[in-house]
């Protein structure tokens, strides 16, 4: 399918995610590596993230975006799996999920980073065992020893860089914040656009002889397009919402701050779910289905790797990529480095949705299966991502 960015079409789009804060960390003076990107010099930085902002539906849907599209700098591949938790890993740690291991919303950890009981399904997102409504995963798996390897955001904090975040009340604590936000920092709790504005703002034109590194999230675009579909009334009413705070911010920075806005995925509208729950043949020698619609790791039997593989394989045809473990190392699927602890983690076969196929489990993801908009896979509606830039 030619609107598929597969691993080896990086260069198609050679920046990701995982490059924007190493060329924030230059911008500050703190480092001279050269990752590229291009982000003016000065004393304060801001990353916006608008969860579910994709390059390709901004291109689609311009008209409702003025502000972001003439302050649009270039376009950045999510990379995969284009997911929440997974892209918020690579920007904050600066470098792709084989690294940093956080390999997808669900997925069964390995057991050097479990403290009690037997091995199970992390949902990273919320933290939870087995699904996105289970008990708390923290005590299971703590997030230091799920994500183990140090990022930007500590090496910002190391250089004496204050650190300000800017996230619902809800999100401190959390085990998805503890891992991608480990980094010490004031948190500002703010949910509507005016909130995080205002916090925004008020921290870069606080005077400080410090440098400064500010990050903050807004959700409502992703929960319009999963809920009502990407394109969709309440969909562009909350583009336009987030057109209306980037113009905002970006008019009124103090000089010396940049304002770096991005997506941590993009989004796609399903019209064909095939439901892993209700086909044997998808059932057969399995032990673990986890991942989320788009993307699947499957995790098997001992010694059912190959039946199963070739099970889905056959069963899926042209809906899927279904590859084993050792194919998705060696091609780079989760980037161009995989640690051996992080390979663990992945599926004995993996499974990606194509075109707008849905992988869906009806009686174990009720909730995830009626949503309309998806993300994960490798086409470029998901996998693109801008990067809007703007200096006060």
């Amino acid at each position: 399918m030619s609107d598929e960015l597969l691993p080896s079409d990086w260069h198609r789009h050679p920046f990701t995610l995982a490059d924007v804060l190493p060329a924030a960390t230059r911008s500050l003076g703190i480092s001279d590596a050269d990752v590229g990107l291009v982000v003016p010099p000065g004393d304060s930085v801001v990353v916006l993230l608008i969860d579910g902002l994709g390059a390709t539906l901004l291109e689609e849907y311009a008209e409702f975006a003025p502000t972001l599209r003439e302050l649009s700098s270039t376009t950045l591949r999510a990379g995969f799996p284009a997911t929440t938790a997974t892209s918020i890993l690579s920007l904050t740690v600066g470098a792709s999920c084989g690294v940093h291991g956080i390999i997808g919303y669900s997925f069964r950890p390995d057991d050097d980073c479990r403290t009690r009981g037997s091995r199970r399904v992390l949902n990273s997102l919320r933290w939870s065992l087995d699904d996105a409504q289970g008990p708390s995963a923290l005590m299971t798996y703590p997030p230091a020893l799920v994500r183990t390897e140090p990022g930007c955001l500590e090496a910002l904090a190391a250089e004496d860089v204050r650190v300000t975040y800017v996230m619902p009340a809800e999100f401190r604590g959390t085990g998805l914040t503890m891992a991608a936000f480990r980094a010490p920092g004031q948190y500002l709790p703010a949910v509507t656009p005016d909130g995080i504005r205002e916090a925004v703002l008020t921290t870069v034109r606080r005077r400080n002889r410090h440098r400064r590194f500010v990050y903050a999230y807004y959700s409502e675009l992703d929960t319009a397009g999963h809920i009502h579909a990407p394109g969709s009334d309440p969909w562009l009413q909350q583009l336009r919402t987030v057109d209306r705070l980037v113009a905002d911010l970006s008019t009124e920075l103090p000089v010396g701050t940049t304002l770096l806005v991005t997506g941590d995925h993009g989004m796609i509208t399903a019209d064909r779910a095939i439901d892993i729950d209700t086909t044997p043949a998808l059932l057969e020698g399995v032990d673990t289905v986890a991942g989320e619609a788009r993307v699947r790791h499957i995790y098997t039997g001992s010694g059912a790797a190959d039946e199963v593989l070739s099970g889905w394989s056959g069963y899926l045809g042209d809906s899927a990529h279904v590859a084993s473990r050792e194919q998705t190392i060696d091609e780079g699927w989760f980037g161009p480095v995989v640690t051996d602890q992080v390979a663990r983690r992945i599926g004995d076969v993996v499974a990606v949705a194509r075109g707008s196929t849905t992988l869906t489990r009806s009686k174990n993801e009720t909730m995830e299966s009626m949503m309309l908009g998806h993300h994960g896979a490798w086409t470029a509606a998901e996998q693109l991502v801008p990067l809007i830039v703007a200096a006060g």
